[in-house]
């Protein structure tokens, strides 16, 4: 077990080892007491040394796993650090946050991985490669075809993280590059740097990583961008004016490193005109307001600085906020009965400050009192505690629109209509979330519409939806977090898009057969096999790529068809009134139902005996594309399309091509059949 951190200066992990700093360096400070928690040097490991490192080493062992494996591979962390979050809850107290706070960063962080495993298994090939859309024909001849891929970059991710959610902030950057391919340089905010050590020393501890594929820079970030290259990339979450610096540099502008930002965020509430005080939609939107002032006490990206209301409900809006924070208790988190702790450190409490006394050139404090309050328990003098304030903005006011105090603040600004609320929205000039409270569908689509190009998210809250939210300022691993102008204009997360915004979507123009060999999925007009088994007969490890079979053929009658609209009901006019089926200038008579035809398609490709093929798990991509009429004869071509193992189970995915045409060739109908095929067969009985 590790000494404790206050016991010694912060130690990087760099090319394979902890690094520990030759100074002691500056003192980290809990934000409730005072004391001394950690040390941080300036002074940090060859930065150089780890980027090669990382290419080198991690690189290569992250590639030669597929999206499954890598997968799998964040599911086991997720485990290992749910097993061990109660030191992470110990020292996260110390950053100022409640047992609340702490949920969001720990087990929001893990949570995180635990849905990019669950969605790298689900939405991802068990392979290296990931196809975007479907071939393109580029020959009238069939010979020559185009294909969308996206590639893993032989780059590193480099993360450079605020203070505010050292767990969550690391967690969610890391488990899309990591899917990707990337292997990851950290570099901690100071003030709580400590956290993300202690949790990054659990990782490397486990052993569950590659080597190289997570190392950790706690220091000073003199040099990270300058050993970075055209294959590497940055996720910075911080000030507008630290991005500024990091858009500025050489690598940057002309080096081909891609940076993305998430900055300062000036996001709002929107109150709907239709709300009332005694509707449901007036307490959730004061509920919201105020959880996202106190939650991490205001410390939060996401969280609500415009608070805007309909002119005659500024009043009940205020009173409303003012009876509930009145009974948000401050003070040591430690404490249970505490609901709100301390803001990160007395710096930051200061940083705030500044920010309330600029808003107050055109808002007055109307809730809160800016000298502070008594605490329920904390040192006032060494803690960095901070009474919630809320301000009413004057008419015409700018600062709220420019200033972002970065705590539990919020500015109360009146709106006349619709129009009104969107532009002064649109004031911030680009944000991270913002909310519309409304019951009114008119209200939800011209807010909405109205928000979204100045957004990345936006929630609409009402009666119905509230039991389920999961609030205004909460990033989910399946959304994408980020915003427009202001907030950065970078992206993270949204499920799989968050991995594929770190890989390479390249062209590929070759022909079916070679297509086939590059991308691993079986390209219209490539080789088939057609072989003397059926391949419903063979176990996914004896079945290959481009496994065919042509089936026997199946005249339709009208029998067929009128059998099939009585059995089901579907009696539509062009399957069973011949005149008026005449009249559809589409089919000129009597035609097959499309489900029939596919139906019959089933009944000719099928093997009915048992056999390695266990269900049929869907039907992708189907499409009608000429009539079948009574005497037109249909048969199937089915040929193995993709191959999928399960890693944790005894069979897989396959993906089978189908082509259903009739007596003259032409296709009728085509689409993708996915079934589950055993890795074996017979199976071998499984031990209970």
């Amino acid at each position: 077990m590790s000494e404790p951190a206050s016991e010694r200066p912060l130690e990087s992990y760099a090319a394979g080892r902890w690094f520990r700093p030759a100074d002691d360096g500056e003192p980290l400070l809990d934000a409730a007491t005072g004391e001394e928690v950690a040390r941080l040097s300036s002074r940090g490991p060859d930065v150089p040394a780890m980027v090669r490192h990382a290419r080198e080493t991690g690189g290569p062992a992250l590639r030669s796993l597929t999206f499954h494996e890598r997968a799998a591979l964040l599911k086991a962390l997720a485990k290992h650090l749910t097993a061990g979050k109660d030191e992470l809850y110990a020292l996260s107290t110390r950053t100022g946050a409640t047992a609340r706070d702490t949920a969001v960063d720990v087990d929001g962080g893990i949570g995180t991985l635990f849905s990019y495993a669950s969605k790298g298994v689900r939405e991802l090939p068990n392979d290296t490669v990931v196809l975007d859309g479907g071939p393109e024909r580029l020959g009238k001849g069939g010979t020559f075809a185009g294909q969308h891929v996206y590639a893993s970059r032989p780059g590193v991710a480099v993360q450079i993280n605020a203070f505010n959610f050292p767990v969550w902030g690391m967690l969610e950057k890391l488990a899309p590059a990591f899917l990707a391919g990337l292997p990851t340089i950290v570099k901690p905010a100071g003030q709580t740097a400590y956290l993300a050590a202690a949790a990054v020393r659990q990782i490397i501890g486990s052993g569950i990583l590659p080597e190289g594929t997570l190392q950790l820079l706690a220091g000073g970030p003199e040099g990270l961008l300058d050993a970075l290259t055209v294959q590497d990339s940055v996720a910075f979450t911080g000030s507008a004016h630290t991005a500024g610096i990091l858009r500025r540099h050489p690598n940057v502008l002309d080096g081909g490193v891609v940076l993305g930002v998430e900055a300062d965020s000036l996001n709002c509430s929107v109150l709907g005109p239709d709300v009332r005080p005694d509707d449901p939609e007036f307490d959730l939107f004061v509920k919201g307001v105020v959880t996202e002032m106190t939650v991490k006490a205001g410390q939060k990206c996401t969280a609500i600085r415009r608070v805007l209301v309909p002119e005659a409900m500024a009043g009940p809006v205020i009173d409303a906020l003012a009876d509930r924070l009145a009974k948000v208790t401050v003070g040591d988190p430690r404490n249970p009965d505490v609901r709100m702790g301390a803001l990160a450190s007395l710096g930051q409490r200061d940083e705030v400050r500044k920010a309330v006394e600029a808003l107050r050139a055109s808002a007055d404090i109307v809730v809160g009192d800016p000298a502070g309050a008594p605490l329920l328990d904390g040192d006032a003098a060494r803690g960095a505690f901070m009474t919630p304030l809320v301000l009413r903005a004057r008419p015409g006011a700018a600062e709220p629109h420019d200033v972002e105090p970065f705590g539990p603040v919020g500015t109360v600004l009146t709106y006349g209509g619709l129009d009104e609320a969107v532009a002064l929205a649109a004031r911030g000039r680009g944000s991270l979330a913002a909310s519309v409270v409304t019951h009114d569908p008119d209200v939800a689509r011209s807010v909405v519409l109205g928000l979204a190009p100045w957004h990345g998210r936006v929630l609409v809250l009402d009666r119905d939806d509230a039991a389920e939210s999961t609030g205004h300022g909460s990033p989910l691993p399946v959304l994408v977090h980020g915003g427009p102008g202001r907030a950065g204009g970078g992206e993270e997360l949204g499920g799989i898009r968050g991995v594929l915004r770190h890989m390479q979507r390249t062209a590929v123009q070759a022909s079916p057969d070679l297509l086939t060999a590059v991308t691993g999925r079986w390209t219209a007009g490539a080789a088939r096999t057609e072989a003397d088994v059926h391949p419903f007969r063979k176990s996914l490890a004896e079945l290959r790529i481009g496994d065919t079979i042509a089936s026997a053929k199946r005249t339709v009658t009208l029998d067929d068809i009128g059998h099939f609209a009585e059995f089901t009901g579907d009696t539509f006019y062009a399957h069973t009134d011949p005149e008026a089926a005449a009249r559809n200038p589409l089919f000129g008579g009597i035609v097959a139902h499309g489900y029939l035809v596919v139906s019959l398609a089933a009944g000719l490709f099928v093997d009915p005996a048992p056999g390695p093929v266990l269900a049929n798990f869907g039907v992708d991509a189907l499409r009608f594309l000429t009539p079948v009429k009574a005497g037109d004869t249909i048969g199937v071509t089915l040929t193995v399309k993709q191959i999928t193992p399960r890693g944790n189970a005894d069979y897989g995915e396959v993906r089978w091509d189908a082509v259903v045409a009739n007596q003259e060739g032409a296709a009728v109908a085509t689409y993708d059949v996915l079934t589950l095929v055993a890795k074996t067969w017979p199976t071998e009985p499984t031990e209970v």
